[in-house]
């Protein structure tokens, strides 16, 4: 019998080809700090947006497949740049005034504006992270540019930048403009009078005591020591000198820093250190095929994602092709939790190498939950619809003749189906509802159906109705069969897009849907009650 570590070796899923290029990286034994770790950052001027749970979920992805293949342990750091200096108050937060008095300053050493449950601006958007992976059940260490500055952890590090100082300049200087080249420096030194981390250039260097001479913003020539916090660096230089110092294995990182990654990897070489593995994943686009910029706000957050479908939906979305371009905007989540529902529902059936090729062993980090009467979201959503729902209570009177086995308590992942498909329904369905009458060839083809669905006895299965509502169509002119099931959903549901058929009837109920065609023929029902 094949073990599940020889079928891992042979699994084509992207994870899998991470994963393995992490075993052949280490060699099959342990690097000297004892675990393979990998790693995802995070800026934390802005609160956690669905780009920070993206990376962490397709890194977790990468680390799990990996323990499959390799009995090493490892780690996942989720590292906040919380040193970096403010440079511009952002729009989302309270007391602006406040914090523009602080501009320049490390996050962390900048009043928290939220309240005064946390020491610093930076401590406050940490706790957030931290609170936003913890809800999604995350397996990580979190790790703070703060803490490790100013603990020592990185002074060894920043001495080794300082003695290749000029070989890292040559590598930054020619991709930057010459009045940036003028003035830069990898080192950023935190000005002991004000606080603030100042981008300014090096006047002399000490590599024997450690130290950088600058000018301080009133003038005065300064000398500070590079370790201890009393120094930061550039970003670019900083991601590589991170690298280094924690020995970092796996980082994968947006299409758009592809050119600092080639950058960070040349940095780390001259450091004496190797780049880690990691890939680059594309961007999300918005609903007009338009990057997704938080500053623009026109993405959708994790939260509001989670109000309308479960999170397994949007690992997926996030597991699925990462370095292609997906348009990011609500209208995608129900296609995704339906795409999960499939998965999942696959899954008990398949043979071990091909659960290692579904999606929900992936997110369910090898063992998926079971659940019988699954009904999709688009049914969901068009039962809402043809009864108007507003209330759980509705939908699951509707649900328990279907699957009378299924109940909230027995059925958890259908019941949060009902409740984010309500919500669904009332913020994207409801309000674009647009009934139309039937024209004269419609008519005639809903007159058609509705006697060959009265002759069906009450108990015929689903799929009697789908074939009878086929045939129905094929009888009739229309263009194609696509068209007749665009009427039937523009004319009943007052949607261009909906279920199969035959399973809604099932579901809504033989006289429920008979009486629904009635009124459509009668020119009643076509507006939301």
């Amino acid at each position: 019998m094949t073990s599940e570590r020889e079928l891992a070796q042979a699994a084509k899923s992207w994870p899998f080809q991470e994963a393995r290029k992490l075993v052949q990286r280490i060699g099959g034994r342990a690097p000297d700090k004892g675990y393979v770790l990998l790693e995802t950052g995070y800026g934390p001027s802005g609160l956690p947006h669905i780009g920070t749970f993206g990376e962490v979920v397709r890194t977790t992805c990468v680390r799990q497949a990996f323990r499959r293949l390799s009995d090493v342990p490892t780690k996942l750091f989720c590292f906040s740049d919380d040193m970096d200096g403010l440079r511009k108050v952002p729009d989302n937060i309270p007391n602006k005034e406040m914090v523009a008095q602080h501009l320049g300053k490390p996050l962390t050493a900048i009043p928290d504006p939220f309240s005064n449950e946390h020491p610093s601006f930076g401590a406050h958007n940490n706790a957030r992270l931290r609170a936003f992976l913890d809800d999604f059940g995350f397996d990580y260490e979190f790790q703070s540019a703060t803490e490790c500055y100013r603990s020592g952890r990185f002074d060894e590090a920043l001495l080794q930048v300082l003695r290749h100082y000029d070989e890292i300049m040559a590598v930054i200087l020619p991709t930057l403009g010459p009045e940036r080249q003028a003035t830069y420096s990898p080192f950023l030194p935190v000005s002991p009078k004000t606080g603030k981390v100042l981008q300014v250039p090096m006047l002399a260097r000490d590599e024997d005591a450690g130290t950088v001479v600058f000018q301080d913003e009133d003038g005065t020539r300064t000398e500070l020591p590079v370790t201890g916090g009393h120094c930061k660096l550039q970003w670019k230089v900083d991601w590589a000198m991170r690298w280094y110092a924690l020995d970092v294995d796996y980082e994968m990182s947006g299409k758009d820093l592809i050119d600092s990654v080639n950058l960070g990897g040349r940095i780390i070489r001259i450091l004496g250190g190797r780049p880690p593995e990691g890939f680059n994943y594309e961007l999300f686009l918005d609903e007009e095929g338009q990057k997704i910029s938080k500053s623009k706000g026109n993405g959708l957050t994790a939260e509001e994602w989670l109000t309308y479908a479960p999170p397994e939906s949007l690992s997926l979305f996030m597991y699925q092709k990462p370095k292609a371009a997906k348009r990011l905007y609500f209208d995608v989540i129900p296609r995704a939790v339906d795409d999960y529902l499939t998965f999942l529902d696959r899954f008990p059936g398949q043979e071990p190498a091909q659960r290692l090729e579904n999606p929900a062993w992936h997110i369910h980090d090898g063992t998926p939950p079971r659940e019988e009467a699954h009904i999709s979201y688009a049914i969901l959503l068009n039962l809402a619809s043809a009864c108007n729902a507003e209330d759980e209570d509705v939908l699951w009177g509707f649900i328990t003749r279907y699957a009378p086995a299924a109940t909230k308590e027995t059925a958890p992942i259908l019941a949060g189906l009902v409740r984010t498909a309500l919500n669904y329904y009332r913020d994207f369905v409801k309000p674009r509802k647009r009934y139309r009458a039937p024209d004269a060839m419609e008519r005639a083809a809903l007159e058609d159906l509705l006697a060959a669905l009265e002759a069906l006895p009450p108990e015929a299965p689903g799929e009697d109705y789908q074939n009878q509502i086929y045939e129905v169509g094929k009888r009739h002119p229309f263009p194609e069969l696509r068209a007749w099931f665009k009427a039937l959903y523009e004319i009943l549901f007052g949607q261009q897009q909906g279920p199969r058929m035959g399973s809604f009837v099932a579901l809504y109920g033989r006289d429920n849907f008979l009486d629904l065609l009635r009124r459509a023929l009668a020119g009643e029902g076509l507006s939301p009650a």
